[in-house]
């Protein structure tokens, strides 16, 4: 005997659950990968980046043998310095592995073309006095927030992949070309 609809749960509420499914469901078959990577644990994890304030590169392995490189690590954290008062801070090691995954699962070849790293106070400040849409306590500030592309992965690819790994923010900037992704709450914009 088939079971009855709940009658008692209003319609939207219905379409809007079958929406829900469906869009994890096309998700879900645009990035398989995603049902790999949650199962595979990589032996090494390397990043690349240029910095397009400095021209610096960094091609770096920053785990191995099941553990973090500490001098790799510096080395991003250097890259990923504010550029404007070159204070450096440490980036936190989720972002950096929100950053590979994303490299892992676009499949690509490029490194990732840093927009925005960390920000001291003083530089978050001026750029709020300065543009719109800076916070006032941004997770720049913290380590834990990055403004990045990819320059041979289509930016809304960038943001879908980004989003379906609920890790933290993104923030889709297509006018300005780039993603903010970070470790806070899962959100996007």
């Amino acid at each position: 005997m088939a079971q009855q609809p709940n009658s008692s749960a209003p319609a939207h509420l219905n379409r809007r659950k079958f929406l829900i499914t469906a869009s994890a469901s096309a998700l879900a078959a645009s990035f398989p990968q995603l049902i790999l990577a949650n199962t595979t644990i990589a032996d090494e994890k390397a990043l690349s980046f240029v910095n397009l304030h400095t021209n610096e590169t960094l091609q770096c392995c920053y785990w191995k043998n099941n553990q973090l490189n500490i001098d790799a690590l510096a080395k991003i954290n250097y890259i990923l310095r504010d550029h404007r008062t070159q204070e450096v801070a440490q980036i936190d090691h989720q972002l950096i592995d929100m950053l590979h995954n994303l490299h892992s699962l676009t499949a690509s070849a490029a490194p990732f073309e840093i927009i925005s790293g960390y920000r001291s106070a003083k530089t978050n400040q001026a750029l709020r006095n300065s543009t719109s849409g800076v916070a006032k306590r941004s997770l720049h500030m913290q380590g834990k927030a990055i403004d990045v592309r990819l320059p041979d992965i289509e930016l809304k690819k960038l943001r879908d992949v980004a989003i379906s790994l609920q890790a933290g923010g993104v923030g889709y900037y297509s006018k300005s070309g780039f993603l903010h992704i970070d470790t806070g709450r899962p959100r996007n914009w």
